[in-house]
């Protein structure tokens, strides 16, 4: 199986619209269901591989687990 190296998940949730990852920049782009954007930096690359390979993982649960108690870096992108 090839694995992409920028990939976007998108997944039923009340919170967020889609999560577009960058797997050699260890970056991601979080889209929220209000219109605003975030980019993260230094997101783990094992964490962006578990979301694009378990189908079953909230993006909610992922988001707050993997990038916002992690600590990884942030700039907005777009104000709903």
């Amino acid at each position: 199986m090839m694995i992409p190296f920028v990939y976007t998940v998108t997944r039923n949730s009340n919170a967020i619209e889609e999560i577009e990852c960058d797997l050699l920049g260890r970056e991601c782009v979080v889209t929220y269901k209000n219109g605003a954007s975030y980019l993260y930096y230094n997101v783990s690359r094992r964490s962006m591989m578990n979301l694009m390979m378990n189908k079953n993982i909230s993006l909610g649960f992922w988001v707050n687990n993997n990038i916002l108690n992690k600590g990884c870096f942030t700039s907005r992108l777009s104000v709903a």
